[in-house]
């Protein structure tokens, strides 16, 4: 039985104000649980996901007197509010020992999210049955500044979420953003920026620049800098990735091997101890170059005789190679083969990087913030990334980009119109390994060493090519910001839930299977994907 409009509205007014104010309130009497939930007027820990996820349902519930359609959107985040707040309290009674250990303060957080999600839900929906008009566009200035301030609002969820202190916060955390951005995709607000984004591409490549240079200046040591340096380097490689699967659609199982060469290579010529070359250390850039133009050789060599393969066949001989490559540097230890790469010790002790001067491995101070190792090495592979997205969006929107995309379309028809497949795919292969073995190059400096178990097919811990198909899968393929998102999620998890990497495999299974069953086109979609399994409303 529905409730009628005026107590649905009333419900859901007066759960909105109720989860807005309990974060204010303790919900435990004790700080033995992460976070110090035990404040009055200051919310903390998990309180503080509530008390934002609070204010988004109360930013559509004032819409909803004026007729605009945002029911589904405050149902999301009605949803927000629920999970993060319902997992926060169950948490507590469970590490605690009992219920008794909630203050008024959590039984009142539990109790108002409830009744925000049951008013929330008694709304009937009113999706209109068309698509809306486009949004009117801004003053540039002012679109410009709308653009910089997402970044920025994005950015500090994703530190947020890696700052995290404990896999409690990251569980209360994680479906409260999956839902928090739901609500506000059905609310238009993704499809005015995405639109806004369109028109000042520009802008939004500085503005993402940006807000990803601050992260660093938040920090106060190196442990949440660390995650976000390996996240850097499995969205470079990932976006490496993205060219051969998402633009050409080859699925390519044995991509790890590329990040590994640029690794080994720059190992081998870094000055180690443990270099089986007795030559001095190379300079970073003649390091970078030798092992992009050493990826990109194998990429040539592996994929000449096989691209004419197709499908499964193609899927199956890179995964020999992935195999390959992991098995032969294992080997040549001196005994199993020539001594290359001491076999399973790998080569340990890589020196950290020094550019024109510049040690990344000593601390140094910038615009008075102290940055330790690896907040140097973070500026590093920023500038990486973005010079990994420059590349990847001025050949997407090229003339080879376009070949690419039909090639992934209909192989036969674009062979048909003139382009040569083999030539273009072969290209794509090539570029793709290039860019994997320059993130490899930073990252053997980054990590010290470069050992054979770091490049398996699959693994509990990345990097490896499941793990790295995954992020491009779940991301979306074909889109610049669906790796980096993919990639972001796929390290966060396991780094922040220790359980998980018994059951890394399984889990990321079943992510798979639900993500092709309720939205195939990944996290970040391409337009054209989207359109492929999404019906557009017309009248």
């Amino acid at each position: 039985m529905r409730l009628p409009l005026p107590a649905a509205r009333a419900l859901t007014v007066l759960g909105t104000a109720l989860t807005v104010a309990a974060p204010f309130l303790p919900w435990t009497w004790t700080s033995a649980y992460p976070g110090n939930l035990t404040l009055y007027g200051y919310p903390g820990g998990s309180q503080v996901v509530t008390l934002a996820c609070g204010l988004l349902a109360a930013l559509f519930t004032v819409a909803l007197p004026r007729g605009k359609p945002v029911v589904r959107a405050l149902r999301a985040a009605a949803l927000a509010a629920l999970t993060a707040t319902l997992v926060t309290v169950v948490a507590i009674c469970v590490e605690l020992g009992g219920v008794v250990h909630l203050e008024p303060g959590g039984w009142l957080a539990a109790g108002a999210v409830l009744l925000l999600a049951a008013g929330a839900h008694a709304l009937p929906d009113d999706t209109p049955a068309t698509d809306p008009p486009p949004p009117r566009p801004l003053p540039r200035p002012l679109e410009v500044a709308v653009i910089t301030a997402v970044f920025l609002g994005a950015m500090f969820v994703l530190a947020y979420g890696i700052t995290t202190e404990s896999a409690q916060d990251f569980l209360a955390f994680l479906p409260a953003a999956g839902f928090g951005a739901r609500a506000l995709a059905a609310g238009g607000v993704t499809r005015r920026v995405s639109a806004m984004n369109a028109r000042h591409r520009t802008a939004v490549a500085v503005a993402a620049f940006a807000a990803a240079l601050v992260f660093p200046f938040t920090q106060t040591g190196d442990q949440y800098t660390a995650i976000a340096d390996n996240i850097l380097v499995f969205a470079t490689v990932a976006l490496g990735l993205n060219i051969v699967v998402g633009l050409v659609g080859l699925l390519d199982l044995g991509y790890v091997a590329f990040l590994g060469t640029g690794a080994y290579t720059a190992a081998l010529v870094s000055g180690s101890t443990f270099s089986t070359f007795d030559t001095e250390p190379w300079p970073f850039w003649a390091v970078a170059l030798l092992g992009m133009a050493v990826s990109l050789v194998a990429g040539l060599v592996i994929g000449a005789p096989t691209l004419r393969l197709h499908g499964d066949y193609l899927a199956i001989v890179t995964l020999g190679f992935g195999e390959i490559f992991r098995i032969t540097v294992n080997n040549l230890d001196g005994t199993s083969g020539p001594l290359l790469t001491n076999g399973p010790n790998g080569i340990n002790s890589i020196p950290d990087l020094e550019l024109f001067g510049f040690d990344f491995g000593r601390p140094h101070t910038l615009l008075g913030v102290g940055f330790g190792r690896f907040g140097t090495y973070y500026l590093l592979l920023l500038s990486v990334v973005a010079l990994v997205v420059f590349v990847y969006a001025r050949i997407g929107d090229s003339r080879i980009g376009r070949a690419w995309i039909a090639l992934r379309e209909d192989e036969t028809a674009a062979t048909a119109m003139g382009i040569e497949g083999f030539r273009f795919k072969l290209l794509a292969f090539a570029l793709g390994a290039a860019l994997a073995g320059l993130a490899g190059t930073v990252m053997a400096h980054l990590q010290t060493n470069a050992v054979p178990e770091n490049y398996k097919f699959a693994d509990t811990a990345p990097p490896n090519s499941a793990f790295l198909l995954a992020a491009v899968v779940l991301g979306g393929m074909g889109t610049v910001s669906g790796p980096l998102v993919g990639a972001a999620l796929l390290y966060l998890i396991p780094a922040k839930f220790e359980f998980f990497s018994q059951y890394q495999m399984l889990l990321f299974g079943l992510a798979l299977i639900l993500m092709m069953r309720f939205r195939p086109e990944g996290l970040v979609p391409d337009r054209t994907h989207q359109l492929e399994f999404h019906e557009v409303r017309t009248t």
